[in-house]
This record gives C-alpha cells, sequence and structure tokens, in this order.
C-alpha cells in the first residue's frame, strides 16, 4: 500500500463507475476533494448519490475507475466519519445516546464503556451541542435529536473526513441550520474535508466550497456560482425551480 503524500487531496475520484448487476447507478464521475474543502453533492432521486459516497466509505466497489481516499483505497480508513441517510437502528433498543456515540468508536455496541470512552462521547456530544442528550434512552430522542447523535457519533474520533447522506433528513429549518454551523465549525478547527449528500440549495450555496451536481453522470463540478446554472440545471433536473432561480440571483457568498 503507498504511502499518504501531503500533496494528495483528500478525496480523488478518475473517471468513477458503479452498478448494481446491469444497472448502471453512476458513470464518468471525476472530481478532486482538497483538504480543508466543503462539498455539497446535489441531484434528482436516483441521480446516484448515495452510491457515490458508499464508494467513498467503501461499502461498494467501483466497477470502473479509482477512488483513493487519502492517496488510498477508502476500504478500511480510519480517518473517515460516515453518517448514513437510512438508520436501521431500532429505536427501542434500549441503550442512551452516549453508548451509541461509543460504538463509533468500537465499531459496536459497548458492554461497558470506559472512563475514557465517556469522555471522548461527551467532547463529541459537546461540540454538536447535544451532551446533555448523553444519558437519554434512544426511544426518547426525536427524529433531529438521533440526527445528532450519529454526527457526534460520526466525530468522536476527530476524522479528517466526514461524508454524510441527507444529514437535515427530519430536522426542522432551525435544526437544519445548527447543523450546517456545527459542519463548519468542525471544517475549520479540524481542518477536515466535509461532503455532503443534501437537497438543500441553500446549503449548498452558502455553506459549501464546491458543488458537485449528477444525475447518473457529472453533470458539474465547481463553486456554487458556476455549477448552479440554468443550463446545468436543467440537465440535471429537466426544469429551474423558482428555488433555484432566486438563489442565482439572490445575495451569494
Amino acid at each position: 500500500m503507498t504511502a499518504e503524500r501531503p500533496s494528495d487531496p483528500a478525496v480523488h475520484v478518475r473517471d468513477l463507475g458503479i452498478a448494481y448487476g446491469r444497472r448502471e447507478a453512476l458513470r464518468g464521475i471525476t472530481f478532486d476533494a482538497g483538504r480543508g474543502s466543503f462539498v455539497a453533492v446535489l441531484g434528482p432521486n436516483g441521480s446516484g448519490k448515495t452510491s457515490l459516497i458508499k464508494a467513498l466509505v467503501g461499502i461498494v466497489d467501483p466497477a470502473a475507475g479509482q477512488v483513493h481516499v487519502f492517496g488510498r483505497p477508502p476500504r478500511g480508513a480510519r480517518d473517515v466519519g460516515y453518517v448514513p441517510q437510512v438508520k436501521t437502528l431500532e429505536r427501542r433498543f434500549p441503550a442512551t445516546a452516549l453508548e451509541l456515540v461509543v460504538s463509533g468508536i468500537r465499531g459496536r455496541w459497548p458492554a461497558r464503556c470506559s472512563a475514557a470512552e465517556k469522555e471522548a462521547a461527551c467532547k463529541a456530544l459537546r461540540s454538536i451541542g447535544g451532551e446533555h442528550l448523553a444519558p437519554r434512552q434512544l426511544s426518547a430522542l426525536s427524529g433531529g435529536e438521533l440526527q445528532r447523535i450519529y454526527l457526534a457519533r460520526s466525530l468522536i474520533r476527530q476524522p479528517r473526513l466526514v461524508l454524510l447522506d441527507e444529514p437535515a433528513t427530519g430536522v426542522d429549518a432551525a435544526g437544519a441550520s445548527d447543523l450546517f454551523d456545527v459542519l463548519e465549525s468542525y471544517q475549520h478547527l479540524q481542518d477536515a474535508t466535509i461532503i455532503m449528500v443534501t437537497h438543500d440549495w441553500n446549503a449548498a450555496f452558502h455553506h459549501a466550497t464546491h458543488v458537485l451536481l449528477l444525475n447518473r453522470e457529472q453533470i458539474s463540478f465547481g463553486q456554487a456560482r458556476d455549477v448552479l446554472s440554468e443550463t446545468n440545471l436543467r440537465r440535471a433536473f429537466g426544469h429551474v425551480g423558482h428555488e433555484h432561480a432566486m438563489l442565482r440571483s439572490g445575495s451569494g457568498p
């Protein structure tokens, strides 16, 4: 395995293709996410956004092309935090929020948490404004609170790359704003790279350094002002909605 070089981008993708049997999910995806960047991934439902994130995590293997995370294949990378879109957790499972966060260290449910693990979990919860949730049973958490706990779980090892698939799902507008503030703060404090799948155009426009626009193939990659053009949006979605037009004409970063 090759050693990581300081000049390697956080994420390097070249001509990536993903297929599930005969069904092609993605083709020809090429971009670099520099260290410390914030990339928003946008596209309609079924456009391959989640497949891309899974390839970056190492959950699915490319059918074509290359994916490197800090100069290495992504499978088994320890510097990566991941917040999936679909949570398979049984909410009635008798566990606390703190135990869920600690599972991010162990990769499994802890039978008993050590003092060091509790301290690390509380620090991660504090970073997302959720320390008060530590003793709460999972069944007592709202959807937005559970999403925060999963975010803390992904940050407990202080990863250099954070991958998020629709992190604001089930979160109200105020909670989503807080979530993006937390991500930006972590990005700047840790010089971390964030790649986030989202349907929130305002979040992409105002928080991301770069936008990747997909519809099974790469429509555009670059700064939001350039990517979110009428031509690109029509190629991706087949229409340009009122909200999209407002973003282009409104005040931007």
